[in-house]
């Protein structure tokens, strides 16, 4: 349980619990399953402090530094953590559902077994985290920066991933049922045996992706670049490539390839009839 004085010392304000940790650099604050739901934390310092089932239930912690922070297991249920620092902070199996993060930063976080279903993560730095198995369900990630996530076997659908960066990402096995991912980077990116049924990819950048085993039936990829990218084995029925940039050989090496939707230079070129 969280130490008492501790509580009260962060209760009683930012200066007050700021000075308290500069006389005490020798103190680790201990806030373990605290009940915080609601408290007013903005700006608050809270770097490398335990707080694992914690309840910051609809808390304020805009600005706040969490970095390095103990939140396994919290509870932060529509919390408020616009621009927060998050680098580093453990949250695995943390409920963030329904939580507003908009330009937080999230590089290197462990979120593995989390919840962010519905969460607000619109222009966030999230790249280097660890998001295996994370539910991003509903979630906005537009503009956010993935790069370099581990985001295999992750929920990500009828999420918002439109212009976000997934430049390297791993999203092996990855749940992307009509997911928003126009205009989204996805160069070199491992989606391996991920389910794209029904994902809105219009110009995405998709160069030098692995898709092999891939779901893509019904996937809008018209105007994507799909350059070099491995389609080996992907299901590509009903999958719309209208403009994409794309070759014969990619094509041909995909399933169900004929029963996709080409435009008539790419029809051509299959030998698929008019």
């Amino acid at each position: 349980m969280a130490n008492l004085e501790h509580l009260a010392l962060l209760r009683a304000g930012a200066v007050t619990w700021i000075e308290w940790r500069d006389k005490n650099p020798q103190i680790e604050p201990d806030l373990v399953a605290a009940n915080l739901s609601g408290d007013n934390l903005r700006g608050a310092q809270l770097q490398g402090v335990k707080m694992n089932r914690v309840d910051l239930s609809q808390a304020i912690l805009v600005r706040a530094d969490l970095s390095g922070a103990d939140l396994s297991s919290a509870n932060l249920n529509g919390a408020k953590l616009m621009e927060a620092n998050l680098r580093s902070t453990n949250f695995s199996v943390a409920n963030l559902s329904g939580a507003t993060l908009s330009h937080a930063d999230l590089s290197h976080a462990n979120l593995i077994g989390s919840d962010l279903s519905m969460a607000n993560l619109k222009g966030a730095a999230i790249a280097d985290a660890n998001l295996i198995g994370t539910d991003f369900r509903s979630a906005n990630l537009r503009d956010a920066d993935l790069g370099s996530a581990q985001l295999s076997r992750s929920n990500l659908s009828h999420a918002n991933l439109m212009a976000a960066n997934l430049i390297a990402a791993d999203l092996s096995k990855a749940n992307l049922y009509e997911v928003e991912a126009i205009g989204a980077y996805f160069y070199k990116t491992n989606l391996e045996k991920a389910n794209l049924t029904q994902a809105h990819l219009s110009s995405a950048y998709l160069f030098r992706a692995n898709l092999l085993d891939a779901d893509l039936s019904r996937c809008d990829l018209t105007w994507t670049n799909l350059r070099e990218a491995n389609l080996s084995r992907a299901n590509l029925k009903g999958a719309k490539l209208s403009g994409a940039k794309i070759a014969v050989w990619q094509v041909k090496s995909a399933h169900n390839w004929e029963e996709a939707e080409y435009d008539d230079n790419l029809r051509q070129k299959l030998g698929l009839p008019a």
